[in-house]
């Protein structure tokens, strides 16, 4: 739920987070992505409703989408305010926080990195 909270907040609160950790755009689809090989176990235990995969699985197709060096301009700080992927992302992630925590306004996690 941590990388859908990133995903969730606004692009404002985004920038914030990646300043504050020091990290760049692509760590908030990383750490979806390493989420997400998870969703289907979360699922048949139970973690997980089963309602919220298709739009779990909406978002990992999104972010697949705007990846390769000829979309770099989508992983910049300013494309999180401007660029329909990322609103497509926070939409969906809102959507799914609502149905798993009933609501999406959650505090943004701490990360730690290895440098």
């Amino acid at each position: 739920m941590e990388s859908l909270t990133v995903l969730a907040a606004d692009a404002q609160s985004q920038v914030a987070w990646l300043d504050r950790h020091r990290v760049v755009a692509d760590e908030i689809a990383l750490d979806f992505d390493h989420a997400v090989g998870m969703v289907e176990a979360l699922v048949e235990e139970g973690h997980l409703g089963r309602d919220v995969l298709p739009d779990l699985l909406e978002i990992d197709a999104i972010l697949s989408e705007m990846s390769g060096a000829e979309n770099a301009d989508r992983w910049t700080r300013e494309a999180l305010s401007v660029d329909e992927g990322w609103s497509r992302t926070r939409r969906l992630s809102r959507r799914v926080l609502v149905a798993e925590l009933g609501g999406w306004q959650q505090p943004l996690p701490v990360i730690s990195v290895i440098r």
